[in-house]
């Protein structure tokens, strides 16, 4: 029988000056992205598509290291990042390994709104076998918690120290807003 972790978590953060340029922030993708994740451990694989070596996770005596491709979507003022695959290293031979996110932010008049949700499917690995399912599946869930828990931190911290730069720099050279935002948009 399979082992089920899934964790949640939502967001409304408000913002003080300039949340009229959330909407525009948010189609800055590569920047938006090295904001919430290590650019480090990210690889852009073309268009909205990036691979992303998750930080080795350590599951009782097992280190388990995900490495998802993520899928990036642009709404009017919104941006949807989905798992579309992922590979695991670490756990041996498990061939039903299932990691699902679905992450989306939403740039309103007062700020930032967003849900994530983060979920793992797999079967229960030899060497975790005497561990009782339940035990596996709480530990399992607090980890991606705290996962969650993490992002949601990063947004409030880097993602809006970033914010602010990008609004400084865009004040100080208005055409670089005007271009920047023609770009994302598939204009000029």
């Amino acid at each position: 029988m399979p082992l089920a972790f899934d964790a949640s978590q939502h967001l409304d953060l408000p913002v003080q000056g300039h949340a009229q340029r959330l909407a525009d922030y948010l189609r800055q993708e590569e920047r938006l992205l090295a904001a919430l994740l290590d650019e480090r451990q990210l690889t852009r694989k073309g268009p909205g598509e990036y691979r992303y070596l998750v930080t080795n996770l350590q599951v009782f005596q097992l280190q388990v290291k995900p490495i998802v491709s993520l899928q990036i979507e642009h709404g009017d003022s919104s941006l949807l990042m989905r798992a579309v695959d992922c590979e695991l290293e670490g756990l041996g031979l498990v061939d039903d390994f299932k990691l699902t996110l679905e992450a989306n932010l939403n740039a309103t008049d007062r700020g930032l709104v967003g849900d994530a949700s983060l979920a793992v499917r797999v079967s229960q690995p030899p060497l975790l076998r005497m561990i009782p399912k339940r035990m596996l599946e709480t530990t399992g869930e607090s980890l991606l918690n705290g996962i969650l828990v993490g992002i949601k931190a990063r947004v409030g911290q880097q993602l809006m120290a970033d914010f602010r730069r990008w609004c400084r720099s865009a004040m100080s050279d208005p055409k670089t807003l005007e271009e920047t935002t023609a770009v994302q948009r598939g204009g000029a």
